[in-house]
């Protein structure tokens, strides 16, 4: 799609890699009308850092420019910068900074990280002083040509280091605030951390709370997923837009929200191309009946 046909915020969805980004993912991506995707680089249920191929890095990047389709990168789930386990503390530091340079690699604009959990009360202090200490070499490294980190707001369970969305000034404040640093929303998770999107305004305030935290430049990604469980449930299940408890106003909205202009909204829901190119095409009726 020209570029001068988007209209913003953009919209897409997670799609898969298997047979190949410049094929797979591509062909996911068009087939569903995605202005924007997220994929992964790398297994997201391992440590390892497979080596990167520098012609299929290109043939996608070129494809991604030729169709217009912004790519994001969503790091491995066993990341936790908080563990007090000093092997899955190490690994998350070198599966980070590989993720960064994978989404350099591939031309991507953000990486998404989980921001993990303390795992006993007793490791908070700790857990935030190592985060300061292992993360700000590797975001010291990163370059104007460097994808954001993105934070993902969990939703809330056990020792979360993040259980509202206000904790995420322990984040910034860790990470010194560094230009590099987004936030990545997503609504099934912070409905579940018991913020109450569904209620009329509920998104508009959850979204001014956000700006009041980081401030509008840092909210970089949305990923819009219904939800499952009730509001406050500390469950990450998503649902299909519409089919769970936060149900499709919220995400009026959250399109019609300013802060959120420029942070593309991915689908993290149940299914495949059938179930996401609705999807897609939902959120694009919803974005095109905002009153300018």
């Amino acid at each position: 799609m020209p570029k001068s046909e988007i209209v913003r915020p953009r919209i897409g969805a997670h799609v898969p890699t298997s047979g190949g980004m410049a094929k797979r993912s591509i062909a996911y991506a068009e087939a569903i009308q995605a202005e924007a995707i997220q994929v992964f680089t790398s297994n997201p249920r391992g440590w390892a850092t497979p080596e990167a191929n520098p012609t299929a890095d290109l043939a996608f990047r070129e494809k991604c420019e030729e169709l217009d389709i912004e790519t994001y990168v969503h790091a491995p789930f066993l990341i936790n910068l908080g563990s007090p386990t000093v092997g899955t503390y190490e690994n998350s530091i070198r599966s980070t900074a590989y993720s960064l340079q994978r989404g350099q690699d591939i031309g991507a604009l953000g990486v998404v990280i989980h921001t993990g959990s303390a795992v006993d009360v007793s490791h908070v202090e700790n857990a935030w002083k190592q985060i300061k200490k292992g993360m700000l070499p590797v975001l010291e490294k990163l370059t104007d040509d460097s994808p954001m980190l993105l934070l993902e707001p969990t939703a809330g369970q056990g020792q979360s280091l993040v259980k509202k969305l206000d904790d995420l000034e322990n984040y910034l404040k860790a990470f010194e605030y560094h230009p590099k640093v987004g936030i990545c929303l997503d609504t099934c998770h912070v409905f579940a951390a018991g913020h109450d999107i569904k209620k009329k305004g509920g998104m508009t305030e959850t979204l001014d709370l956000l700006v009041q935290i980081a401030g509008i430049e840092r909210i970089q990604l949305i990923h819009a997923n219904d939800s499952m469980d009730v509001l406050g449930a500390l469950k990450d299940r998503h649902q299909n837009l519409g089919d769970g408890e936060i149900g499709l106003d919220p995400f009026k909205e959250l399109l019609a929200h300013p802060a959120v202009k420029n942070a593309p909204l991915i689908l993290e829901t149940p299914g495949e191309e059938p179930e996401h190119s609705k999807e897609v095409a939902l959120l694009k009726k919803f974005r095109s009946a905002i009153k300018k």
